[in-house]
């Protein structure tokens, strides 16, 4: 899910800079990428982001603890029945934005252009979508493609000390780049583990003794 996730963001992308600047000399312009793979056009980087593009590449994940008291069931009154199964994992997700360009004022180009659309478009859903970058390169399995989500993007300003760890962890050279936080993305198994019936009636067969038998 979250490939299909990066995936619809990467397409919205594109379709903005395609609409609003004109068609590149590289296409596609936004890629997603293993940064800590590398970057190069080379056959041997399988995982790297190629030169001239936009390379999406997500470094961390962590848990949405706001949203973990979820109810475990599901009440269908029409059919009387509740239907039981673990509560989604909410999930935020750090996601880099680098600038692989050549030629340095065209990364920083490209990349303030990406700035400007997160700051103008920083919330995704099935409804705001194009109805194509749902479709364009989306996994193969259904089960691994979102139906409904709430993608939010909210830009994340690392320290000094944040970008030399972050850097020196993707074993790689600074290159242009912004980080984002993704928020929200809901992570669950279409699967049920349990049905049962709905308790509509209590009976109490509660009897007093006489006290005058006996």
């Amino acid at each position: 899910m979250l490939s299909h996730a990066l995936t619809i963001v990467a397409n919205e992308l594109e379709r903005h800079l395609d609409k609003i600047y004109g068609l590149p000399s590289v296409s596609p312009q936004v890629r997603l990428g293993n940064i800590a793979e590398g970057v190069g056009n080379g056959a041997a980087n399988q995982g790297a982001i190629p030169r001239d593009v936009l390379g999406f590449s997500m470094i961390n994940i962590r848990e949405e603890k706001t949203l973990k008291n979820i109810s475990n069931q599901v009440r269908n009154d029409a059919t009387l029945r509740v239907i039981y199964r673990n509560p989604p994992v909410f999930l935020n997700f750090h996601i880099l934005l680098v600038a692989t360009h050549t030629n340095y004022t065209n990364a920083l180009l490209s990349l303030s252009r990406a700035i400007r659309f997160f700051q103008f478009s920083n919330f995704f859903d099935q409804d705001s979508v194009a109805p194509e970058s749902m479709l364009t390169n989306a996994p193969d399995n259904p089960l691994d493609q979102l139906e409904t989500f709430k993608l939010i993007f909210e830009i994340y300003s690392p320290t000094m000390e944040e970008v030399n760890h972050l850097w020196g962890t993707l074993g790689g050279k600074q290159y242009p780049f912004v980080l984002y936080t993704l928020r929200l993305l809901e992570m669950q198994f279409k699967a049920t583990q349990s049905e049962a019936g709905v308790i509509t009636h209590v009976y109490n067969d509660t009897y007093q003794k006489n006290p005058g038998a006996g």
